[in-house]
């Protein structure tokens, strides 16, 4: 897909394997450099529009890759995950483990889930935007269901063995806001 805006070329690349969905602005008033940020799940490249061919391709993509470097959660596997879980679940959980856990898109308002009974986790594709740390607080509350099913007092002694569980809640309240996620949609932790 592609479009003008401003005289400027606009190209939209679908999401692939190994990343996120690009979207490529061609600027005639840049002349040597590029950038690339995100936005929302999207990666977005400003390129000089006097790139062509190969060499667009080649300076796309070293910016992108760059970009990914600086938050390879973004691009994280089910299997990363389970791997990652794995090495929480023996730091704060005793070592108790899932019988999954992966990466879904189809959560509006919750951060993550977990349920007890089929021992499955399921991880929000909005939490692949987050701090590692953050994402590490999201996974330890959900292996603590594991231990207790309800928000009791005994499962917050477990959830609370993460140090930064409540700085978590806290960043997590401050990126629904800027989601544009009211808090009585939002299930902080």
């Amino acid at each position: 897909m592609s479009a003008k805006r401003n005289g400027d070329a606009v190209v939209v690349q679908p999401p692939q394997f190994d990343r996120p969905e690009v979207e490529i602005r061609a600027s005639t008033r840049r002349t040597k450099t590029g950038n690339a940020h995100w936005s929302g799940s999207r990666v977005i490249v400003q390129i000089p529009a006097r790139l062509k061919g190969r060499a667009r391709d080649v300076f796309v993509d070293e910016l992108v890759q760059r970009l990914l470097t600086q938050r390879p959660q973004v691009m994280a596997s089910d299997a990363a995950l389970e791997a990652r879980v794995a090495v929480l679940a023996d730091l704060y959980t005793d070592g108790v483990l899932p019988s999954s856990v992966r990466w879904v898109s189809n959560q509006k308002s919750r951060w993550a889930s977990c349920t007890p009974a089929t021992r499955e986790i399921r991880v929000s594709t909005r939490m692949r935007q987050c701090p590692d740390w953050v994402i590490d607080a999201v996974l330890v509350h959900e292996l603590a269901h594991l231990h207790e099913a309800d928000h009791s007092k005994a499962f917050y002694e477990i959830a609370n063995r993460h140090p930064r569980q409540r700085e978590c809640e806290l960043f997590l309240e401050g990126y629904a806001l800027g989601l544009g996620i009211s808090m009585e949609q939002a299930d902080v932790l």
